[in-house]
């Protein structure tokens, strides 16, 4: 009788309606339970710290069903819960818990013996719908790492170099970094990468067929990697002037790109204005005076040799994000750095998590004053529920951030192709966080399968030309708004920082992967449903697919992972939750269906391509 209690959450007569809600928005939330059951209760419990637990008796319906219906009433905040019953066994009155298998998974739980060791299920309360802007949910990104992408100078000489820095004597030379005895950067490495390289590659962006860009730090800095900021009212030098980038953008926007730019703002460079530890600036900055107007942006422990930083890098003085001061700098309506760069389209914020929830806000209510901007957060998982620095943060559920770069994706992209997890787990991820999101959050979301944080595609699938095929084909296909990391196409490799931030191979681009990206890009552009539909993973023991659908129809790529054809049997096919194509249909179309290893199949509903 125990083992036939049943609930999942990804189903409409379990729950309904399904996912996070606003406020006072019923939920009506059904277990299966013997009819032997003497007392059903469902317990809840806010994120608010301040609030208990609440129990409530849940009714008796038809076919051993328990409901009861729950009403969030607060938001931004997410209710946890589970179901707390009691049973006559043997003459005996035994209580069981029913809760998630996991934390912040949601579909099919499991039997609890006692509540303190239950799992909760999550019920996500956002504030309001909070739709990006039209352009970027329709956008295909470009992420450029300005050092790394071209010279647009004509004789191939490198603007402004840094001093204390060094030239590669070959753009194929790997990246390399020089460090002291105490694994300091002792010397920082260029390439020579610049504004005019870029405008001057607009042709090969458009015939590739993204149409937006998304630059890594272009404000003047000490290191390549420009999150060492300098001064924010200024573009670094080695990449050209603010002409330059203006012009860049102007033409960008001419040929139908939008551009959003990396905003480092939880800490600056040691040698900026701002703190000025060099002495660049004079006797100015934080360092050296106690009365410059920057002093009060920073936390001097023991002034002035010792100071909050950020995760302990000398180099990198913390600036604190509540002082009113910087906020107006940052975000105020006038003569701040946002209202300077205000020609650009939106912002990636980097370590969202550095960053409180209203200077996050504070960023967002500027930039909604000037219309049509998206706003972006580093989050590296579940935004919905993430605690950092003891507080639970509000990323996306109260008008803050449009949505997060997707790295939860990308992870089980990679787990999926390397054997790491299953059809099914990875499945049942994917459900999870689109149960945890809210609806336009998923579609906000800033895709990926590379960044210059992480290894590349190409080498974390060992070189696997099949794979990165599929892995692009997942990044497409699923919600959110899919980003290529410059050169991905061309076929670089690299691990961790500094291998992933590799010259692009213009001389020598992989043709095979090029052609891979350039198919999915193209089928993305032709499909508004991989742009705004609804999806939902289907799989069997050894294939994946994706559906995108909505009232107007949908698409489906069903894939093969193993090393070993696989006859498709749709009814092995399975979707976690109520599929939007009938069986009878997935048989008509898939009936016969092969695939080779590796290999993919792209369903319409008007047609059938393979892939």
């Amino acid at each position: 009788m125990v083992q036939s209690i049943y609930y999942n959450s990804w189903f409409s007569f379990h729950k309904k309606p399904f996912g996070a809600v606003k406020p006072n928005t019923p939920v009506e939330l059904s277990i299966y339970v013997p009819e032997s059951t003497t007392e059903v209760l469902l317990v809840v419990q806010s994120s608010n710290p301040e609030e208990g637990k609440i129990s409530f008796p849940m009714v008796l319906k038809k076919n051993a069903y328990y409901s009861y219906t729950f009403t969030p009433k607060n938001a931004p905040e997410l209710y946890f819960y589970y179901f707390e019953v009691t049973m006559k066994e043997e003459g005996a009155y035994h209580t069981y818990y029913y809760g998630a298998k996991e934390q912040g998974q949601g579909g099919v739980g499991q039997l609890y013996a006692n509540d303190h060791e239950v799992v909760f299920y999550q019920l996500t309360c956002f504030k309001e719908q909070d739709p990006a802007p039209l352009w970027y949910r329709q956008s295909i990104f470009y992420q450029i790492f300005p050092d790394r992408f071209f010279n647009g100078n004509e004789d191939g000489r490198v603007n402004a170099p840094k001093k204390n820095s060094f030239l590669y004597g070959q753009l194929t030379d790997n990246p390399l970094y020089i460090k002291d005895k105490t694994g300091d950067i002792l010397r920082w490495d260029f390439y020579g990468g610049n504004f005019l390289g870029i405008e001057k590659k607009i042709p090969y962006l458009k015939e590739l067929g993204v149409n937006a860009i998304y630059l890594n730090p272009i404000f003047l800095a000490t290191s390549n990697h420009r999150y060492d900021t300098t001064d924010y009212l200024k573009v670094d030098p080695m990449l050209g002037t603010e002409e330059e980038f203006l012009h860049l953008v102007q033409k960008l926007h001419e040929e139908g790109f939008h551009v959003i730019l990396d905003g480092v703002f939880s800490h600056v460079g040691k040698d900026s204005r701002y703190f000025n530890k060099n002495k660049d600036y004079g006797e100015t900055g934080a360092f050296w005076n106690k009365n410059s107007p920057y002093y009060p942006w920073f936390t001097f422990t023991n002034y002035p040799n010792e100071y909050k930083t950020w995760w302990g890098i000398k180099d990198l003085p913390e600036v604190n994000k509540s002082n009113r001061d910087f906020q107006e700098f940052i975000f105020g309506d006038e003569d701040s750095v946002l209202d300077k760069w205000q020609i650009v389209d939106g912002w990636r914020l980097d370590v969202a998590d550095e960053l409180p929830d209203s200077f996050i806000s504070g960023i967002r209510h500027h930039l909604d004053q000037r219309k049509e901007k998206v706003l972006i957060g580093e989050v590296w998982e579940d935004a919905s529920n993430k605690i950092s620095y003891g507080k639970r943060r509000n990323y996306i559920l109260e008008n803050s951030l449009h949505g997060v770069m997707n790295y939860p994706f990308r992870q089980l992209i990679i787990e999926l192709l390397n054997k790491e997890k299953s059809p099914q787990e990875v499945a049942g991820e994917l459900m999870a966080l689109k149960e945890n999101y809210p609806k336009d959050v998923l579609l906000n979301n800033l895709n990926n399968i590379s960044t210059h944080d992480t290894e590349r595609i190409f080498s974390v699938l060992r070189e696997n030309e099949k794979k990165v095929n599929l892995a692009c084909g997942m990044m497409f296909m699923l919600p959110g708004v899919p980003t290529i990391y410059y050169g991905d196409e061309g076929g670089l490799t690299g691990g961790k920082d500094p291998e992933n931030r590799k010259f692009f191979p213009w001389n020598h681009l992989n043709p095979t992967l090029y052609q891979s990206y350039k198919k999915w890009i193209s089928y993305r552009q032709h499909n508004d449903l991989l742009s705004l539909g609804d999806f939902l993973p289907v799989y069997s023991k050894e294939l994946f697919g994706i559906i995108r659908y909505s009232d107007k129809g949908y698409a489906m790529y069903i894939f093969n992972p193993t090393n070993e054809e696989q006859v498709i049997s749709v009814e092995e096919l399975n979707f976690n939750a109520e599929s939007p194509i009938s069986y009878k249909k997935l048989a008509e179309v898939l009936h016969g269906v092969s695939l080779r290893p590796l290999d993919g199949y792209l369903v319409s509903e008007k047609n059938l391509e393979n892939k």
